[in-house]
């Protein structure tokens, strides 16, 4: 049997449950002082306050801050190139829409990441998990949607399987064939949609290499209809259904969470009333992503309004070439505080427990208690508050993942 003690932790910090936690209860975080965790074969086999059981593996906490280990629920992490090149088009006015009717934007990344290999796709990817973990990041969800034909969108899957495979870090994979329209059908709609429903979509469950499916929809992107459409079809062949909704104009995306199923909406930035109504009916997650708000200059999700309706918030990165290339969940907290209005206690929930529900996890990741994974960060700070307020610093000291230190 494998043991690892973790003592002398000043401060425990952790939400509680198997399920995402909405309203009122998006707050509530259990705090010990003086306690230690007891990690036995890569769960957690106990945890307490004052005096340690003997373990032979041994880590001192030194008096700091411990939470859960952190859950980045929406990246784009396997992506050719990056658009530094957008950064002068975007401080001159040019709106993410206009650059991607150039031709630019996602359709840019899919003519590099479809000249991009396996291999140079996974060492790519393999840098930026490696940089998430020293930022405390231990399970990160990542999407396709940068091939937008069959072979590439395979590979994209097929490296966050390698990934998951070879890195500490957990990855939940999620096709989003539905991100863009290639340049290859911008003249027929209708038969790349019935190319990923009758052809991408069968490929990709058969292999069994994504759990969700995700899809854009937007103006100039997906309809609400054509959302469903795709949605529907992914569900057929056992594919859980996200959505992209709302981040530039509010066309239907979010209420149809309630006709789908979605276990999370993405972005959220525009959400109407309806959209929030429908998202509590639902339980879909609200996944929110302040960062890409801060860096496109827009205005921020309503989250303290999805808060009081009782819709489970959760926040991640974003992490992508484009509209987000950071991949700071740290940053992503002080946003939550900052912008959001979040209290630090929902912010930890939001990047742990319900980042876990969002990606289908919470049962397993995404708080300290007995019988889950034992992912957990040692924190540079006394408190949860000092996590929050500290900006534009890495706060992590150590992580373990699984059980074991990962440094």
């Amino acid at each position: 049997m494998e043991r690892l003690l973790i003592q002398h932790i000043g401060l425990l910090a952790t939400p509680e449950g198997d399920s995402a936690r909405r309203g009122e209860e998006q707050g509530t975080v259990r705090f010990l002082k003086n306690a230690w965790v007891l990690c036995e074969d890569g769960k957690i086999a106990a945890v307490g306050q004052g005096e340690a059981p003997e373990a032979a593996r041994v880590l001192d906490a030194q008096g700091k801050l411990v939470t859960p280990g952190l859950v980045d629920a929406h990246t784009h992490l396997i992506f050719g190139g990056w658009r530094q090149n957008e950064l002068g088009l975007k401080l001159h006015g040019v709106t993410y829409l206009e650059i991607l009717a150039r031709g630019g934007g996602i359709l840019s990344t899919v003519r590099a990441t479809r000249a991009a290999t396996e291999d140079e796709l996974c060492d790519k990817a393999r840098a930026a998990l490696d940089e998430m973990l020293r930022l405390g990041v231990t399970t990160v969800e990542a999407k396709s949607g940068y091939g937008l034909d069959l072979e590439t969108e395979l590979r994209q899957l097929r490296a966050i399987r390698r990934l998951n495979e070879e890195h500490p870090v957990d990855l939940a994979a999620t096709f989003l064939g539905a991100h863009a329209v290639p340049e290859e059908y911008k003249q027929d709609r209708e038969g790349y949609i019935q190319f990923l429903c009758d052809k991408v979509i069968p490929e990709v469950a058969a292999e069994g290499l994504a759990e969700f499916c995700d899809v854009f929809c937007e103006t100039g992107v997906f309809s609400a209809e054509e959302s469903r459409r795709i949605l529907e079809a992914g569900k057929k062949h056992g594919l859980v259904p996200k959505i992209h909704a709302d981040e530039i104009d509010p066309i239907g995306g979010s209420q149809l969470t309630e006709t789908v199923g979605a276990i999370s909406a993405e972005h959220l930035i525009v959400c109407p009333p309806e959209g929030i109504a429908a998202m509590a009916r639902a339980g879909t997650v609200a996944c929110c992503l302040p960062a890409t708000s801060f860096y496109l200059g827009s205005t921020f999700a309503p989250v303290r309004e999805m808060i009081s309706a009782s819709v489970p918030v959760a926040l991640a990165s974003d992490f992508n070439p484009g509209s987000c290339p950071s991949l700071n969940l740290q940053f992503v907290m002080n946003l939550g505080c900052l912008k959001y209005r979040m209290t630090p206690e929902e912010v930890l929930t939001a990047v742990t427990l319900n980042a876990a529900a969002a990606i289908n996890r919470a049962g397993r990741i995404g708080s300290i208690e007995e019988g889950k994974q034992a992912d957990l960060v040692i924190w540079d700070a006394p408190d949860l508050d000092y996590v929050c307020y500290r900006l534009g610093s890495n706060l992590v000291s150590r992580v373990v993942k699984a059980g074991k230190l990962c440094f």
